[in-house]
């Protein structure tokens, strides 16, 4: 029997029947990812599995790069551009056996399967073979991008967008359709970025130019959003999604958030107590926006980025070099959602964490803002980053249990820039029936309860998040 079989991570009879009856055939709803919009407009055909896999900026996979950095691998075979495709390739499969037990191993297994039908164990020895059959695959009209989206039933894709993004690529999708639907998602990171002044000013001039109305204020920074939000909506977006070493909720008043943006506006640098209001101010105006538009909103905390200065430098950002932060989010947390339960504007909101002591500290937040008017308004959000793999899955999956209602939740998403990532949607729905099916096997749950289960793997696998989000 191959390494990657229909009961692949299922080790009872019951996670098999709810896996193989209620979460397999589910369409795939990924409402958090990196693809490059581009690419997919474009359709684009890979050169090869390298390209694919490991050294295109837009589609590379930096897990795989720190793990080839850990294994000995010099940079020259995985970001340096100055081997040959086999070279880097080879390194990779140099690196695999040395995977076993990171999550690389089942992930990269799951592709290399349900992609491109091989079933090998990918080494040393069976690298040129599968080096050779994978190149000979991508270089069909079957695995382009659209067609190796297609292939896993996928029906909505959210990618991941700036305000100042003109979304001429989700403007071509949309004019030429392929059968799924590929909308935008609000991401206004860099409209609160103002620890900078020399970069924020140059974004505040894209923005400008985006919106039409020229940003001499705080007051006109809001209608320049408020413009483009609207936009967003118009081309399809439903759901915003901000990156975040913590929540900011600090006490301010429209005054000082004026003379901080004027200071900053003139090149001056803020110090540390003006770059927290400001950030408490935008967060909270981003999130009234999104309750009067209707959206949905995803806070992923707990990120500390670019941590090697030197390689950040050589590489910029986004290339294997950020890793858990450990800072407080309770007590301001909460205080930034009650600030707009309070004002009526606290819309649908997800909440991410990536330090794994944050799991029940962010799920006890979030029930404390539930109303009553939306089944699971108020969501954690699934394994993020360093916690996507099985044993951040399984505590999250149990911790979300012991807290709230795991049978409300909206379920996987691939938060990955690569058009290979699908099977991680099969990774999470295998490990939610096999916790289920332990439990019923373990008397823990009743067996003759086997429809209702069965439905609620559905809902969580696919159902949740298409009522969710109202795609």
């Amino acid at each position: 029997m191959p390494f990657i079989n229909e009961n692949f991570m299922l080790s009872t009879d019951a996670a098999r029947e709810l896996y193989h009856g209620a979460a397999e055939a589910m369409p795939i709803i990924d409402y958090h990812c990196h693809l490059s919009p581009q690419l997919i407009a474009e359709n684009v055909q890979f050169k090869d599995i390298t390209e694919l896999w490991l050294t295109d900026g837009k589609a590379g996979d930096h897990y795989k790069w720190r793990a080839m950095r850990g294994n000995g691998v010099s940079e020259e075979y995985i970001t340096g551009g100055r081997r040959s495709s086999w070279e880097i390739f080879q390194k990779w499969a140099e690196t695999m056996p040395y995977t076993m037990r990171n999550p690389l191993y089942h992930w990269s297994h799951l592709e290399l399967a349900r992609v491109f039908g091989i079933h090998k164990q990918l080494n040393p020895d069976t690298a040129r073979e599968i080096f050779d059959e994978c190149n000979e695959k991508l270089a069909t009209e079957e695995f382009r991008g659209q067609a190796l989206i297609k292939r896993f039933n996928v029906e909505t894709v959210c990618t991941t967008d700036d305000p100042a993004d003109d979304l001429r690529w989700h403007k071509m999708i949309a004019e030429n359709p392929f059968g799924v639907k590929i909308l935008p998602a609000w991401r206004p990171d860099k409209a609160m970025a103002i620890e900078n002044p020399t970069a924020y000013n140059e974004y505040l001039k894209k923005l400008s130019e985006a919106a039409g109305i020229e940003i001499k204020s705080y007051a006109t920074l809001l209608d320049a959003l408020k413009r483009r939000h609207e936009f967003f909506e118009a081309m399809g977006s439903k759901l915003s999604d901000h990156g975040l070493e913590a929540f900011h909720a600090a006490p301010y008043t429209e005054s000082e958030i004026e003379r901080i943006f004027a200071k900053v506006l003139a090149g001056k640098q803020p110090d540390a107590e003006e770059i927290e209001k400001f950030r408490s101010a935008t967060l909270h105006d981003f999130a009234v926006m999104d309750a009067e538009a209707g959206w949905a909103q995803q806070f992923h905390v707990g990120a500390i980025r670019n941590n090697n200065t030197r390689m950040f430098k050589a590489l910029g950002p986004d290339t294997g070099y950020d890793s858990i932060h450990d800072m407080p989010v309770a007590k301001d947390g909460n205080r930034f959602l009650d600030s707009l339960a309070r004002e009526g504007k606290l819309t649908k909101t997800i909440l991410y964490c990536l330090n794994p002591k944050d799991m029940e500290v962010l799920i006890t937040m979030a029930y404390n803002f539930n109303d009553g008017s939306f089944p699971g308004k108020m969501q954690f959000g699934s394994g993020w980053w360093f916690l996507d793999q099985e044993d951040g899955m399984r505590k999250q999956i149990n911790a979300l249990s012991a807290n709230g209602l795991l049978s409300r939740f909206v379920g996987m998403l691939t938060d990955s820039r690569s058009f290979l990532s699908y099977p991680r949607h099969e990774y999470f729905r295998r490990i939610l029936c096999d916790v289920i099916g332990r439990d019923i096997e373990d008397g823990k749950l009743p067996s003759e309860e086997m429809p209702f289960l069965k439905k609620m793997v559905g809902d969580i696998s696919y159902r949740n998040a298409k009522n969710y989000f109202n795609f």
